[in-house]
């Protein structure tokens, strides 16, 4: 691939997204130039690893990559180490940090999302940890294997993967939750207390309905006060209460953003040449055509894969099925779709022998489909789910009905 073409395409982020860019375009057949700007000093690495492996009792502590060490060289594509600080549109030119400047023919903002800071007292003393980065999983690791007590401020996937971590290691783990429910803006009800259930028969003590009101230093440990009035001693606090996408840069910019960087249905924002993918994009749902921002490799990977066709002049519309996953211990649980509160849930399987789904119908249609530690199951709902299969509730918890028949019978989509 030549490396005096006049077009360039330079990546803001070095993330699954970002790198999958970069990958695509080449697949693609795209000879400009390539550079993607990393600004984190490690090797691009996959994130989801980090709240579970990583943190295991032997783990290498090192990093999965996303690539391997060559793929740069082979692809012919820049990896530079260092931030972006100023866009010119205008200009179509990026300022770096150390005062570099590079122009683009086309600009992917691939900036993701970063933790949403904990609001409370005592959120910045030693020993209060978030999880996103590598550094992050690092210092906790440490932290770690001199801890004997654990607390858990937030009971949605990051929680709960690294709560079962820390209880696998032989640590006393306390999750607090403000909402009713773990992971309850992921999961259907029914899922949501069987994960409960599960959890505490593992004894983590998981408490609903009551959030953190403040973390004080107490000895050489900390202690966290509960909004109910209840304090948790502590040798280690991890919180993990949602993240916001990375938009300063965007709006500095003057792109257009609206919980994440707006885009179409081509991954296109609003100023021309400039596109946005991953966890900091909003784009148009392609079931509902409301805006949606999505945090997920799945989200993350196909993006990537359809900005690089935007890239080369296609003009389809994103329109792939999202899904999802969590590893909480020995439990595997796999999401595809996306549930609604108002959605039926119909269970197949028992739940009590630990592998089952949970298929959700929205008004009589197959909406999402979550499975516990039953992989046949997901495979098959990533098929069914989004064709607008109308389905009924007593034919599916039939205990002779299999997602997986369904899936292979090949029934044609709806008109």
């Amino acid at each position: 691939m030549p490396t005096n073409a006049v077009e360039h395409t330079v990546i803001i982020g070095a993330g699954q997204a970002g790198i999958q860019v970069a990958d695509s375009l080449r697949a693609e057949g795209y000879a400009g130039a390539i550079t993607i700007l990393n600004d984190e000093a490690a090797f691009p690495y996959q994130r989801p690893p980090l709240s579970k492996d990583y943190l295991g009792a032997d783990s290498t502590g090192t990093a999965l990559p996303l690539r391997g060490p060559d793929f740069f060289a082979a692809k012919d594509v820049t990896l530079h180490a260092g931030a972006a600080v100023a866009v010119d549109t205008a200009a179509r030119s990026v300022t770096l940090a150390d005062g570099t400047a590079l122009d683009y023919t086309h600009l992917v903002f691939a900036t993701g999302a970063a933790n949403r800071p904990l609001p409370c007292p005592g959120a910045a003393l030693e020993g209060v940890h978030a999880l996103r980065t590598l550094d992050d999983a690092e210092r906790l690791q440490r932290s770690l294997s001199s801890a004997r007590r654990v607390v858990v401020i937030g009971a949605g996937f990051i929680g709960l993967e690294f709560a079962a971590a820390a209880r696998a290691r032989g640590l006393e783990v306390t999750v607090l939750e403000f909402a009713a429910r773990p992971m309850g803006r992921a999961l259907s009800a029914t899922a949501s207390d069987w994960f409960t259930d599960r959890h505490r028969a593992d004894a983590i003590d998981l408490r609903l309905n009551e959030g953190v009101a403040a973390i004080q230093q107490d000895g050489t440990g900390l202690v966290v006060e509960s909004s109910s009035g209840n304090r948790y001693p502590a040798d280690l606090v991890l919180y993990g209460v949602g993240v916001l996408p990375r938009t300063e840069l965007a709006e500095a910019a003057g792109l257009a953003t609206d919980n994440g960087i707006l885009v179409d249905s081509a991954l296109r924002t609003n100023v021309e040449g400039v596109l946005a993918v991953g966890d900091c994009a909003s784009f148009p749902h392609a079931s509902t055509g409301s805006l949606t921002r999505l945090e997920s490799v799945q989200n993350a990977t196909d993006h990537g894969r359809h900005a690089a066709r935007s890239i080369m002049g296609h003009n389809g519309d994103y329109a792939e099925t999202p899904w999802f996953w969590s590893t909480q211990g020995s439990i595997r649980l796999q999401i595809a779709g996306i549930s609604e509160p108002t959605d039926e849930p119909v269970v197949l399987g028992d739940p009590a022998t630990g592998k089952f789904s949970i298929a959700l119908l929205r008004e009589g249609v197959l909406a999402a489909v979550e499975s516990v530690n039953s992989a046949a199951d997901h495979i098959a709902a990533r098929k069914l789910v989004g064709r607008g299969l109308r389905l009924d509730p007593e034919t599916l918890a039939d205990p002779g009905f299999s997602l997986k028949a369904l899936a292979k019978a090949g029934i044609p989509i709806p008109a």
